[in-house]
């Protein structure tokens, strides 16, 4: 049960926001089309054993691997509200 400014199911509205912004990253980072045989970021070969196990891949092991420790240090809360929307 929210107190406060907070109305019933605002809890559950936040999680909510924040599933559905995490679903939208995932979606914006699916490949699509051909596969690159060279690597976009830094031009290496990329294995064609990869090329055709992963339909899109744009970039070589170590760089997908550099990107996605990278992302890992971002916050996963939903921060798209207003200071004021805030739950107390």
């Amino acid at each position: 049960m929210a107190s406060g400014w907070a109305h019933d199911g605002a809890v559950q509205d936040q999680i909510d926001a924040t599933v559905n912004s995490a679903v939208e990253r995932a979606r914006s980072r699916m490949t699509v089309g051909d596969s690159l045989e060279f690597c976009e970021e830094c031009d290496n070969e990329i294995p064609e054993k990869r090329r055709h196990a992963i339909l899109g891949v744009r970039l070589c092991i170590v760089c997908q691997n550099e990107m996605e420790s990278h992302d890992k240090t971002k916050s996963m809360y939903n921060r798209s509200g207003s200071k004021d929307s805030q739950l107390r």
